[in-house]
């Protein structure tokens, strides 16, 4: 396990943003756990994770050559992370992008728009919080298309390596579309960390069965 997949994991445990229980997802599906990255308010929060994911990305530069003229973050959690992530990439790496967001809905007064921030052109790396069934990544690629613009990767915080539309994972069907995927961490880390932790038998049952039932 990379050292910030598992400062990533203990961020989210210490933070409360990973939660065990019963959640029902944008998908539908009932999962036994669920990632809030909501509950990364504070500024050590913040400043740490934006690290984690910022280190996810350097190394995928270097592996497998990744590039992006442009950091995008999807209303509305992915605001906050992309604005963070953009500052983590120049205050420890020495990469400077711009950044740009959307609205939820147009704006129809002062600039208007969907769009905020720079303009949205070129290679877009859109960073958000997880990937379940691909769902709200349609979109916001969407968006970005609309404006032409092209989506090279999506950076997540957490890759729950459920299925998509089909058989396959929400991930692998991202990658068939030309777009590379980077996640801070997944669900067979999350389980490792959490048999490691000593959670309990019930929960990481419970998680097993969501993997059998939807994973890819």
């Amino acid at each position: 396990m990379n050292n910030w997949t598992r400062e990533f994991i203990e961020l989210a445990r210490s933070a409360g943003a990973l939660k065990l229980g019963r959640f029902e997802l944008k998908s539908g599906r009932v999962s036994p756990y669920f990632f809030n990255a909501g509950a990364f308010c504070d500024g050590r929060l913040i400043a740490s994770v934006a690290d984690c994911y910022a280190d996810a990305i350097v190394a995928a530069m270097v592996e497998s050559g990744l590039e992006f003229d442009l950091v995008f973050g999807p209303a509305y959690k992915g605001i906050p992370l992309a604005t963070s992530v953009a500052v983590s990439l120049y205050r420890r790496h020495g990469i400077n992008v711009p950044v740009a967001y959307d609205r939820k809905e147009a704006k129809d007064h002062g600039e208007g728009g969907r769009l905020v921030g720079a303009p949205v052109a070129g290679r877009v790396l859109v960073v958000d919080d997880v990937i379940s069934a691909g769902t709200a990544f349609t979109a916001a690629r969407q968006l970005i298309e609309s404006a032409g613009a092209r989506v090279s990767t999506l950076v997540v915080g957490l890759d729950r390596k459920e299925r998509g539309t089909g058989q396959g994972s929400a991930r692998s069907e991202i990658v068939e579309s030309g777009i590379s995927v980077v996640a801070v961490a997944d669900l067979d880390d999350l389980i490792s960390a959490l048999k490691d932790g000593g959670s309990s038998a019930e929960s990481l049952s419970a998680m097993l069965q969501y993997r059998t039932r939807y994973g890819a």
